[in-house]
């Protein structure tokens, strides 16, 4: 399943801000708000759904082991008992 990843007002600013000061920092290149707009816009729409979907999967394993753990002391207990 593959999720299109909406930023929030606060999350758009935020990503803007991290992007200028890596360029400036990293690469001695100052971004235009408009310029590092679309960076964030190019990498929420092309990237952004693969982290997604790792999200998904690694919480999907996780989920998955803690149900594990549950029946294996749902199983202890009935042998104990």
């Amino acid at each position: 399943m593959s999720k299109t990843t909406k930023l929030s007002s606060d999350q758009q600013k935020f990503a803007i801000n991290q992007l200028q000061t890596y360029f400036l920092q990293e690469r001695d290149e100052e971004l235009s708000e408009l310029s590092t707009m679309l960076l964030v816009d190019f990498i929420s729409q092309k990237l952004g759904p693969i982290f997604y979907n790792k999200g998904v999967e690694d919480t999907q394993k996780f989920m998955s082991e803690r149900v594990e753990d549950l029946y294996a002391l749902l199983l202890k207990e009935q042998i104990e008992d």
